[in-house]
């Protein structure tokens, strides 16, 4: 007997032959197939399938000021224009998620084994945001333009001994005058296109539009920009470099909001009209940051904070050279206070940076940690130093008594200074004898006695006369009474006029500096922390706070007692800008104006040897040299925060060179997502 399967009008028909419980029955039981079904499609998509960025959405960033030049060869000394240069330009080379040099333009690299030649090999289809294609003329062109004094470059002094060489449209060759094992550091400088400011007279570049409107070769190219009447940028936007010679970017716009003061910024971050902002907005105050800026309960209402690690150091660098504020020596010629190196570890010993440090993590609640070295072992994986200042008050003290500043039993220090005059009688005079020598005779002769003034009337000219013979027989009678008067300086005769004319003023110095610094709150709370310190020993302290603006001619003349400030290494660090003796003055970075024969040596090898464990060798030795010495305070290295939606994926960055490469791996940030078949 064969099976027959229900008709379509059958199948209408099984409701009305079915009983109640029995149609409930049904229904239960086709929802529950039904359901299964769903279950089963539903399970094998999504164990078939993966969650990947996909391409769309805006990120937006807040930031307190105003771009400038968004141009390679000025913009690298405001952080605003630098972070937007990272965006849209590119170098030979660049910087990882890791903070390590790596291949950006170039293809590949060489090295000559003598470290004097870097040849590069650019990469296929790589294009200008016009369409124009990159190629090494466009490198060329940018070293040329650095190098050229016309351009007044603050990059100049990288590439001032660089010869570039053109291979082909695609290989160059730099050639060094002597090894430098950072180079490739240099190397990261982005690229401008020749096409777009080889026509543009020197005196013109920092006019053209391009600054604030720049084509270049990055992930992310320029769209537009919005300006008030009075010309304050509000907003520049960004796109997706489609035709990017790496992997274009997940995100296709790019927003930057900008802010005239924080106030407005927490404004923006509160209403979420803005994606990320970094602490430095916010005067690196985690505190004042979660304070002021409220915390929704959805994704797209709450902050991510990231930590990413800096090569950098906050210190106290101490003058050894500043003559116009320091003491008379016997000579009569000025010291700097801080050219004793007692003096020096004295101030080191008597900060306890432990307390210190633990205060401002505790105001602050952003993560920074102790520095006692200028080599920064733990970052770039160097072994510590074998000694470093501990706290310790009663040998600052012991130290300053060695130095010759003496408790005065209220609180401070002075030092007896006792200064000879610039003119000492020395030389044999008697009759016929002129000069100098003379006058200084003839007047310290009339200075001590009426009668010796009354002879010399007539004789004051220098000339070593009768009158003058007379003066002096009548000083000898007077003063030498135990020998035979002669009328002529003999040893006898001068040590008594020395002593009696041109003895030695005594005066005194106190304990007493002044500590520059920037006028922003940590760096101010610090310098107050500081000065507590210092003054418990007996030094009097006063702080000078001034704008940035106002520091950079302090520093640039070396013109301050002692400063605290920070300064940044890179990821090949090369300590020669900042420690060697022939950088004492701008644009050299020693600004201790520190001198060490030594410390010269080891600085020259650590950057000219092209084997890293003898760079590590010489590095390490150097930094026992500078602790001992003492030209700086060590205090602290920050950390860099940066608040991110929750919407935004894909930040994996640990180590930084600066603030501006937060975006090193922005190609990598996502928004929105799509599932694609494993």
């Amino acid at each position: 007997m064969s099976f027959k399967f229900p008709s379509f009008s059958q199948w209408k028909q099984i409701f009305k032959v079915l009983k109640k419980k029995e149609k409930i029955t049904l229904l239960v039981f086709s929802l529950l197939a039904i359901g299964s079904l769903i279950f089963l499609i539903t399970n094998f998509y999504l164990s078939n399938t993966k969650v990947v960025p996909a391409l769309g959405g805006t990120y937006i960033e807040g930031v307190v000021g105003q771009p400038r030049f968004i141009n390679p060869i000025y913009g690298e000394t405001n952080d605003v224009d630098r972070t937007l240069i990272d965006l849209v330009f590119s170098g030979l080379m660049t910087y990882d998620k890791d903070g390590k040099i790596v291949t950006d333009l170039a293809e590949s690299y060489k090295i000559s084994d003598d470290g004097k030649t870097y040849a590069f090999t650019l990469k296929d289809n790589i294009f200008w945001h016009d369409g124009k294609p990159l190629t090494t003329d466009d490198v060329i062109f940018t070293i040329k333009t650095i190098q050229n004094s016309d351009y007044k470059s603050p990059l100049r002094a990288n590439w001032i001994d660089v010869e570039a060489e053109k291979v082909s449209d695609k290989s160059l060759s730099l050639h060094l005058k002597v090894p430098y094992n950072s180079f490739l550091e240099n190397c990261t400088v982005k690229i401008m296109p020749s096409h777009i400011w080889g026509s543009i007279l020197p005196e013109n570049f920092t006019l053209s539009s391009y600054n604030l409107q720049p084509i270049g070769s990055g992930p992310f190219e320029f769209s537009d920009i919005n300006q008030t009447n009075t010309g304050f940028i509000k907003t520049l936007n960004f796109q997706s470099n489609r035709r990017y010679y790496n992997e274009p970017s997940f995100i296709s716009n790019l927003s930057f909001q900008f802010f005239e003061k924080k106030e407005d910024l927490i404004k923006a971050a509160n209403a979420k009209t803005i994606n990320g902002f970094t602490l430095a907005s916010l005067e690196n105050s985690q505190a004042q940051a979660k304070k002021e800026i409220k915390q929704g309960w959805s994704k797209n209402e709450q902050f991510s904070m990231y930590d990413f690690s800096l090569p950098r150091y906050f210190a106290v660098f101490f003058n050894n050279s500043r003559s116009d504020r320091g003491s008379s020596t016997e000579s009569g010629q000025k010291s700097s206070l801080f050219s004793d190196a007692g003096i020096r570890q004295a101030m080191s010993y008597a900060v306890n940076k432990d307390e210190l440090i633990a205060k401002i993590n505790s105001d602050t609640k952003t993560n920074i940690s102790i520095v006692d070295s200028p080599i920064l072992p733990t970052f770039f994986g160097y072994q510590a130093p074998s000694d470093v200042y501990n706290f310790d008050t009663d040998k600052a003290k012991t130290l300053l008594d060695k130095s010759g500043f003496k408790d005065t039993g209220n609180g401070t220090r002075e030092k007896a200074i006792v200064k000879k005059p610039a003119f000492q009688f020395t030389g044999y005079l008697k009759v016929g004898s002129k000069g100098t020598a003379v006058i200084q005779l003839q007047a310290c002769l009339a200075k001590l006695d009426n009668t010796f003034k009354n002879l010399l009337q007539n004789e004051t000219n220098g000339t070593y006369g009768k009158a003058t013979e007379s003066a002096v027989t009548q000083f000898q009678k007077k003063y030498l009474q135990d020998q035979s008067p002669t009328g002529e300086t003999g040893a006898a005769t001068r040590k008594k006029l020395n002593e009696l004319c041109l003895a030695p003023s005594q005066n005194s110095q106190q304990l007493k500096f002044t500590l520059t610094t920037a006028n922003q709150p940590q760096l101010l709370e610090i310098a107050n922390l500081l000065k507590a310190y210092w003054q418990s020993t007996g030094a009097q302290v006063e702080i000078q706070a001034v704008s940035l603006t106002d520091l950079k001619p302090i520093i640039k003349n070396r013109t301050y007692d002692a400063l605290l400030y920070g300064e940044a290494l890179g990821a090949e660090p090369d300590l020669y800008p900042f420690w060697h003796s022939s950088q004492k003055i701008d644009p050299g970075l020693n600004l201790s104006s520190y001198e060490n024969k030594n410390a010269d040596q080891l600085l020259k090898d650590s950057r000219e040897t092209l084997d890293n464990s003898i760079k590590e060798q010489k590095l390490e030795k150097l930094q026992n040299i500078v602790i001992k010495d003492a030209p700086a305070l060590f205090l602290y290295n920050p950390d860099f925060v940066y608040w991110v939606s929750q919407t935004v994926q894909g930040i994996d960055t640990q180590k930084i060179i600066d603030p501006a490469k937060r975006f090193s791996n922005i190609t990598n940030w996502y928004l929105q997502t799509k599932r694609v078949w494993k």
